[in-house]
């Protein structure tokens, strides 16, 4: 083992790592673009690395190994991949000359080629990040591919700062896996394990010799349920460590364990040979006395401040778990109970929000000081007193303060009955939507955005800042809507959108028209790669004063015979992509957004839209880890959708696109929403979930998306066509819809009218074949 020190007294399991203005993403995306090369954006990330580790020193992180080497050019399990050689055979040879996975090979992983499609991307745990899924086979090798972390702990270490390098856990990186292509139909990527340490083993060994003291081996999966049996999952954990703990000069180890409470596999971890254990005792409950006993002789870094959501920490609570730990007899420090890559950095640079608001908020920076905070309560319970009694003053303010609990809408929501949440039977409503659409065979549509251009987000910008009037700006954005009806009518797509110029974002645009919450200016937080998201905060309870939708799609409704789709964001999308209170239980949160939707609905209708989408791309994001929290959660999901669609005519065809999820897990609920068309991603899975929709005899409409809007490649129509015709296999085709896998708006116009005219082609090719 290397050098032997105590883990800090106080630390965070991970930092936001796109910079303080996303210059993590800029220096990116130049980078793509050819702007920059390679060593300028080597260096933007040095500096970003430096800034991170400044602020966290200034903030009071100065021990050995407090501040989380937690940088990554675009993903942490990427990150993994690349280090241990983990390439999908379909990719070829990625490796340089020297052996190594460069930059250039990093990226090809996460974006594809013009041949090949990328790494599929899903939801990382209850998160809105998105993390890429590993392929591994029997066929797959595992090498020491790159040394990126060890540079990355030497660059620091060289400009005075001794970070905790990071690497997602062999056991959690092997369960997200998924079976490569070329992998038999009963194969487990945990069976790989053991060609897996070696590599695990070689760069801690490495790590050591940069002088590292401490490594965090990340294990979030070994909170939630797998599909592989415990015992298997316990007999990995206790090998991996075995084998990791007897690496030639390792750092001490760190495993951390966010998202919730390890359970059974708690005792394993507390057998292992490593020197410190992180639980989630936010999320997670205390362990109990007897488990508690186990890990004597380990320390025990209490994730005690929530890493997932802003509000500020109840500190007394906090304390006397804290105390509980302590008063066990064990080592105890302080940490966050995930990493705050999932929170903005600062919450004073908010200074367009209220003070009564921002004193309810604590943003990553604002976590470091919580933590620190508690740190020294652990040492001398006086010296915490007075922020203890601040943070509870403010927690009791928070409840009475204005639009917290408005009376008239918790009388609305009493009043519901089961009527309210329920439509016709779907014959009933399928036969008057045929007379009332007439649409053909595989009607063609899009997710609703297209590309949202430099002159569109500079108009936004200029009306923001009273550059230009509200007439002006209106008239800008009919423009954009115009040209996209126009284009839409000469692709000849079916059901056509207005292509959303005037949205900047599909949830923070109705969070800026409800009651109840309030958005930011600098609360960037990464969502996958280069891609960053301004969570709204969702503080009070939700009404809608007026029409927020209406004239948009009116307007786009004039200018075509065709049917054009409403668009709205779905209530339980809206609560997973915000910020939500932490003061009521969820159900009836989104319970309010449903009711603000369904008058919103009810707009719509009397304006003529006959079709109206209402998205969930989310619903599969928030179903909790433990199987048995899960009914309820998809109770009230699946009923707040309800809630908010039940109102429609049976002429009205309600259609909801979900992306980016495991399906087969919520078929049922999908089932549930009981929408007339579900849109789902299909393409980077390469049509997999029509097999979990046939399983399920799926009864009505669904559109499996064929083009991959992700990635900057362009699909053919030979590729399209292809996977219309797996999708014909497997689903009734009077049931199939075309149309991408998600809205278009990050993408360019050129790839994107390319893209979509070959969609089309395909179809009606597909349809000639049908006919």
């Amino acid at each position: 083992m290397s050098k032997n020190t105590a883990f800090p007294s106080a630390s965070l399991l991970g930092y936001p790592r796109i910079g303080r203005r996303r210059e993590l993403k800029k220096a990116i995306e130049g980078f793509w673009a050819n702007k920059i090369d390679a060593t300028e954006l080597d260096a933007a990330a040095k500096e970003i690395q430096l800034g991170t580790a400044r602020r966290l020193t200034e903030l009071g992180l100065n021990e050995a190994a407090a501040i989380p080497g937690t940088f990554s050019y675009y993903d942490q399990v990427l990150d993994a991949i690349t280090h241990i050689g983990a390439v999908p055979a379909r990719f070829g040879e990625l490796r340089n000359a020297d052996g190594q996975l460069d930059i250039n090979a990093y990226f090809t992983l996460a974006r594809g080629t013009v041949e090949q499609q990328p790494l599929e991307m899903t939801k990382w745990f209850d998160t809105n990040y998105h993390y890429l899924v590993p392929e591994i086979g029997p066929e797959t090798t595992f090498s020491l591919t790159s040394t990126r972390v060890v540079e990355q702990f030497e660059y620091a270490l060289a400009n005075g700062f001794e970070t905790r390098p990071y690497l997602v856990g062999p056991v959690t990186f092997l369960l997200l896996s998924k079976a490569s292509d070329e992998a038999p139909a009963d194969f487990n990527p945990l069976s790989r394990l053991e060609e897996v340490l070696p590599v695990y083993a070689e760069l801690l060994s490495r790590l050591g010799a940069a002088g590292a003291s401490w490594i965090q081996l990340d294990e979030p999966a070994l909170v939630a349920d797998q599909d592989v049996p415990v015992a298997e999952i316990q007999a990995a954990v206790a090998r991996s460590y075995e084998v990791l703990g007897a690496a030639a000069g390792r750092p001490q180890i760190l495993v951390s364990t966010p998202f919730g409470a390890l359970s059974e596999l708690l005792p394993t971890l507390a057998g292992a040979p490593i020197e410190a254990l992180h639980i989630d005792a936010f999320k997670g409950a205390v362990p109990s006395a007897e488990e508690l006993a186990l890990l004597a002789g380990k320390t025990v870094v209490a994730g005690v401040v929530d890493g997932h959501n802003i509000w500020i920490n109840d500190l007394a609570e906090s304390a006397a778990r804290l105390d509980i730990l302590k008063a066990a007899g064990l080592a105890v420090t302080v940490s966050t109970s995930t990493s705050t890559q999932h929170v903005p950095q600062d919450v004073t640079e908010e200074t367009q929000l209220s003070e009564e608001l921002r004193s309810w908020l604590a943003f990553a920076d604002q976590k470091v000081t919580e933590v620190v905070t508690l740190a020294a309560h652990l040492v001398d319970p006086a010296s915490s007193a007075v922020a203890i009694c601040e943070a509870s003053a403010v927690i009791a303010s928070r409840a009475v303060a204005a639009g917290v609990k408005r009376p008239e809408v918790r009388a609305r929501l009493a009043a519901l009955t089961p009527a309210d949440f329920n439509r016709s039977n779907f014959a009933i409503r399928e036969a008057a939507q045929d007379e009332a659409l007439a649409l053909p065979p595989l009607p063609t549509t899009t997710i609703g955005s297209f590309p949202q251009t430099g002159e569109i987000r500079s108009a936004r910008a200029r009306a923001n800042k009273g550059a230009i009037t509200a007439d002006e700006y209106t008239t800008l954005m009919k423009e954009e809507i115009k040209r996209v009806v126009e284009l839409q009518e000469e692709l000849d797509f079916d059901v056509l959108v207005h292509g959303e110029p005037e949205r900047n974002d599909m949830v923070q645009y109705f969070a800026e028209n409800l009651e109840g919450f309030n958005v930011t200016v600098h609360g960037w937080v990464q969502s996958y790669g280069s891609r960053c998201t301004r969570p709204s905060i969702l503080w009070g309870d939700v009404t809608r004063e007026k029409a927020i939708t209406v004239e948009w799609a009116e307007y786009a409704q004039s200018l075509t015979n065709k049917p054009m789709k409403g668009m709205l964001t779905g209530p339980v999308t809206i609560l997973a992509w915000s910020f939500v209170r932490d003061d009521q239980p969820l159900g009836d949160t989104a319970n309010q957004v449903g009711l603000a939707l369904r008058d919103e609905i009810a707009d719509l209708e009397a304006a003529g839209i006959k079709i109206i989408q209402v998205d969930e791309p989310a619903l599969r994001e928030l179903l909790p880890l433990r199987r048995a929290d899960q009914p309820a959660y998809l109770d009230w999901s699946v009923n707040s959708f309800r809630l908010s669609t039940a109102g429609a005519a049976d002429a009205t065809q309600i259609h909801t696109h979900l992306c980016y999820s495991e399906f087969g897990v919520i078929i049922d609920a999908i089932d549930g929403l009981d929408a007339d068309v579900t849109s789902i991603e299909a393409a980077r899975s390469r049509m997999e979930v029509v097999n979990d929709l046939e399983n399920h005899g799926f009864g009505r409409g669904v559109g499996p998306g064929v083009y991959d809007i992700h990635s900057p490649r362009v699909p053919g129509a030979a590729e399209v066509s292809e996977l219309l015709g797996t999708a014909v296999k497997h689903v009734p085709a009077r049931q199939l819809w075309v149309n991408p896998d998600c809205g278009l708006k990050t993408r360019g116009y050129a790839e994107t009218e390319e893209s979509l005219r070959n969609l089309v082609q395909a179809t009606k090719e597909v349809r000639a074949q049908l006919v």
